[in-house]
C-alpha cells in the first residue's frame, strides 16, 4: 500500500529540538531553582480581591505614601538639616540679610531657587496630610464593618501603630525647616516632656543637646524623619500587607459569598491595573494640590526666634486634639519632695493620648472578651448591626472633635464674636457629656434601621399603590424587595450565635457551674448591655408566614385606589406594580 507523502504534514528533515532559552528565562529559571519564586508568585498573582469603593480608602493611605518617599527623596537632596547660623542671601527679597538657621535658609532655597522645589515641597505636605488622614478613615471603616475581628486583630494592632507613627512623623517633618511657626512647635514639644515628674528635664537635656534649643535638634529630627520611622513604617506596610494575603480579604454579605470564599477579581490582570491606575490618582491629587494650594509658606514666618509667637499659631489638623486638650485644662499643679508636678501640661499632652492610643489598641480584644465570640469572620457587617460597637466608636470620634475644636478656640472666639472663656467652660463639660449623648443617639439610630430591615424583609418596600379594603379602609400595596437586597440583609448571625453567656460563670470539668466571680459578673453586665435592645432579623419561620400573608393579599378582593384617583380592582394593581418592580 503506497502512501501519498504530498498529503502528509512533515517538519525539517532534522529532528525536532527544544529552543534555547533567552537570557530572562535563564535568569527566572535560576532565580525559581534557588528561591521557590514561581510557585509562590503563580500562587499570589492571581489571588483574588472583592470590589468595592470603601476598600480604596487603605489604597489612599498606599499611594500617598509612595508620594511621600518619592517626593522625600528629592527633597533631601537639598535639604540641609544644621542649626549653624548663617545670614540669608537667596532671591526672597523680605527675608534677605536676616540671620536663620541653615536649615531655614536651606528650605528657602528649596522654594525659590531650586526648580520645581516648592512644588515638591507643598506635594510632600499635601501628602503627608491625606496619608494620616486616609488612615484614619481606613481605620473607621474597619472597626464599623467588624473586619477588626478574629483573626485580623494583630494587623489591627499594626494599622494603629501606623497611625501613631505616621503622626510622629508628620510632627518631626513639619518641625525641620525651623521657621518662626514649627520652631513653636519643638519649643512646645520641650515643655511637655519637661512635665513628665522627676524625668522630663534629663530628657529633655537628652534629646536638645543640652538647654532648648541647643544645637543638635534639627539634625536628631531629621535622622528620625528620613531614616529611623519610614523603615518601621515601611516594616509594618510590609507586614500589614502579607497578613491581608494571608488572611484574605474581607468582603460584603451577598449571593455565592460565604465566610469560606473571596469573591473578586484576580491580582492580574485586572485589580493590578485598577490598583496601578488608582496610584497615578493619587498622585495626580497631590501635585494639583501642591501646584495650586499654598501650605506652610515659612517665608511669611520668618526664622524661628524664641521671643516671638506667632498670632493665631496652629499646629497640623492631626495634632490639634492634644493642643485642644491642654488649652481646656484647669491649672492643676502639686509640690512632691520639692519637685513640681505640672498636672495642666502631663495630663493632656501626655497621659491623655497614651491612654487614647492604648484604648483604640485594645478595642479588638474587648469586643472579643465582652462578646465571647471566638469565631473566625471573614463577611463584613453592617455598622446598623453592631449598634453599640457603632455608637462606641461614635462617641470617640465625637471626643476627638470636641478636643479637636478646643484647639482652635482663639479662633472660633475671634471669628465668631464669643468670649473665650466662655467657650473654655463649654469645651470642659462638652468633652465629657458629648460623647455620652453620641452614644446613646447612635445606638437607638441603628436599632431603628434593623428593624427598618426587618419591615422591609417581612412586609416589602412600599409602591405607592393605595388600596381600598370591601370595608373602606385604605392601606398601601407592599412588594417583596429583590432577592439579592434581601439576602444582604439576612446575610448576618443572631445574636444568641453570636456570643457566649458568661453571667452564669464558667462551668468545671463535670459541667457543673463554677461560682462567678467579679470579673465574670463584670463581663456578663457587659454582655448584657453589648446586645441589649437589638432587633433581631427574622426567623425562617416568620419570613415563611409573611410571604403566606402577602401571597393572600395579592389573590384577595381588594378595590385599590392609585395615586391619581384611578380605581381599579387589586388583582391588575399588583399585576402592573410588579411588572414595575421587575423593571
Amino acid at each position: 500500500m503506497s502512501i501519498d507523502t504530498s498529503k502528509v504534514a512533515t517538519s525539517n528533515s532534522s529532528a525536532a529540538v527544544a529552543k534555547k532559552p533567552g537570557r530572562a528565562g535563564v535568569v527566572a529559571n535560576w532565580a525559581d531553582e534557588r528561591l521557590g519564586l514561581g510557585t509562590a508568585m503563580k500562587k499570589n498573582l492571581r489571588k483574588v480581591f472583592p470590589d468595592h469603593w470603601s476598600f480604596m480608602l487603605g489604597e489612599i493611605a498606599l499611594w500617598s505614601f509612595v508620594v511621600l518617599l518619592l517626593s522625600g527623596v528629592f527633597l533631601t537632596l537639598w535639604f540641609n538639616p544644621s542649626m549653624g547660623e548663617i545670614h540669608y542671601e537667596g532671591s526672597y527679597d523680605q527675608l534677605r540679610g536676616v540671620a536663620m538657621s541653615e536649615s531655614m535658609a536651606s528650605t528657602l532655597d528649596i522654594s525659590f531657587d531650586v526648580r520645581g522645589g516648592l512644588l515638591m515641597r507643598q506635594m510632600h505636605h499635601w501628602a503627608a496630610m491625606l496619608f494620616i488622614a486616609s488612615m484614619m478613615i481606613h481605620l473607621l471603616r474597619v472597626f464599623f464593618t467588624g473586619a477588626h475581628r478574629k483573626p485580623r486583630e494583630m494587623n489591627w494592632v499594626i494599622g494603629c501603630l501606623l497611625l501613631i507613627l505616621g503622626t510622629l512623623e508628620g510632627f518631626t517633618g513639619y518641625s525641620l525647616p525651623d521657621d518662626l511657626l514649627s520652631g513653636t512647635g519643638v519649643r512646645a514639644a520641650d515643655g511637655f516632656m519637661k512635665s513628665i515628674p522627676v524625668v522630663g528635664t534629663y530628657m529633655s537635656f537628652f534629646l536638645f543637646g543640652g538647654e532648648f534649643p541647643g544645637d543638635s535638634i534639627i539634625p536628631r529630627l531629621y535622622t528620625i524623619h528620613i531614616l529611623l520611622i519610614p523603615g518601621l513604617l515601611l516594616a509594618l506596610i510590609a507586614a500589614h500587607m502579607l497578613l491581608l494575603v494571608y488572611h484574605k480579604h474581607t468582603q460584603w454579605p451577598g449571593p455565592g459569598r460565604t465566610e469560606q470564599n473571596v469573591v473578586g477579581f484576580p491580582m492580574l490582570p485586572v485589580y493590578a491595573a485598577k490598583a496601578g491606575g488608582f496610584f497615578f490618582i493619587v498622585f495626580g491629587v497631590c501635585a494639583l494640590m501642591g501646584g495650586l494650594m499654598t501650605i506652610n509658606p515659612v517665608w511669611k514666618y520668618g526664622p524661628y526666634d524664641p521671643t516671638k509667637v506667632t498670632a493665631g499659631s496652629q499646629p497640623d489638623w492631626y495634632m490639634g486634639w492634644p493642643d485642644g486638650a491642654l488649652r481646656i485644662m484647669p491649672g492643676w499643679e502639686s509640690e512632691f519632695w520639692g519637685t513640681t508636678w505640672s498636672w495642666n501640661v502631663f495630663l493632656p499632652i501626655i497621659v491623655l493620648p497614651g491612654l487614647m492610643f492604648t484604648i483604640l489598641l485594645l478595642l479588638p480584644f474587648l469586643e472579643a472578651w465582652v462578646t465571647g465570640d471566638k469565631r473566625e469572620h471573614h463577611l463584613l457587617q453592617r455598622p446598623r448591626n453592631a449598634p453599640t460597637r457603632t455608637a462606641l466608636m461614635v462617641s470617640l470620634m465625637t471626643f476627638y472633635g470636641l478636643m479637636w475644636a478646643a484647639g482652635g478656640n482663639d479662633i472660633i472666639a475671634i471669628k465668631l464674636h464669643l468670649s473665650i472663656n466662655q467657650i473654655t467652660y463649654f469645651m470642659r463639660a462638652a468633652v465629657f457629656i458629648g460623647p455620652l449623648i453620641a452614644f446613646m443617639i447612635t445606638r437607638r439610630w441603628c436599632i431603628s434601621l434593623q428593624r427598618q430591615d426587618n419591615e422591609k424583609l417581612l412586609h416589602g418596600y412600599e409602591t405607592g399603590v393605595i388600596m381600598r379594603s370591601p370595608e373602606g379602609g385604605y392601606s398601601e400595596r407592599h412588594l417583596p424587595i429583590d432577592t439579592a437586597k434581601a439576602y444582604a440583609l439576612t446575610a448576618r448571625d443572631r445574636d444568641e450565635a453570636s456570643y457566649v453567656a458568661v453571667s452564669t460563670g464558667d462551668r468545671d470539668p463535670n459541667g457543673l457551674a463554677a461560682p462567678a466571680g467579679r470579673g465574670s459578673k463584670l463581663r456578663g453586665r457587659l454582655q448584657t448591655l453589648w446586645f441589649a435592645d437589638n432587633i433581631q432579623k427574622p426567623t425562617a419561620a416568620e419570613l415563611e408566614e409573611a410571604h403566606h400573608h402577602a401571597e393572600h393579599e395579592a389573590h384577595g378582593e381588594l378595590e385599590g385606589v392609585s395615586a391619581d384617583g384611578h380605581q381599579f380592582d387589586g388583582h391588575h394593581a399588583v399585576e402592573g406594580e410588579t411588572l414595575r418592580g421587575d423593571h
